[in-house]
């Protein structure tokens, strides 16, 4: 396997644009998502200017920000960050596949990669471990994890060209 070559993305921010798409809904939750989003993406040399954050009202209206966020161009890739956290109805179930599966076909229809760091969690206990300041803060590995697809995609796009 050393002579198979391999394309992978890396870690550096360089000149790429990044998108934070956050709902405002359990904002409490979202908010320390998006510290570390900013956080990483920062520690991996990105400038404020290369970052906006864009607040759709919750978890459902984000696919439709993400779509018009993804067709402008205008970023390397999108970090979605959101909380829905299951209640005691099914609109939970709704909310949080509508949202999941809404985000992935924007990221296939555009060639947009969007991070998915929209927590679906049991309870407010589970979705406050999992946006604690920190390496396992899910906005933190969402932000890394698009800035790795957009290296990635650029990666790929010079071998497809050569």
């Amino acid at each position: 396997m050393d002579n198979i070559k391999t394309v992978e993305g890396d870690l550096q921010c360089r000149e790429l644009r990044f998108a934070i798409l956050a709902a405002r809904f359990n904002d409490f939750i979202v908010e320390q998502l998006i510290r570390g989003a900013v956080d990483a993406l920062k520690r991996h040399g990105a400038a404020d200017k290369q970052i906006e954050i864009v607040r759709a009202p919750g978890a459902y209206d984000m696919p439709l920000v993400a779509r018009k966020l993804a067709q402008s161009r205008k970023y390397d890739a999108i970090v979605a960050l959101g909380a829905v956290i299951k209640g005691a109805t099914a609109h939970f179930d709704y909310v949080a596949g509508e949202c999941a599966s809404g985000l992935a076909r924007v990221s296939q229809e555009t060639g947009v990669p969007i991070a998915f760091g929209v927590l679906t969690t049991l309870t407010e206990e589970q979705a406050r471990a999992r946006s604690e300041p920190g390496p396992e803060n899910k906005g933190r590995e969402a932000a890394l994890a698009a800035v790795e697809m957009a290296t990635l995609l650029r990666q790929v796009e010079q071998e497809i060209a050569e």
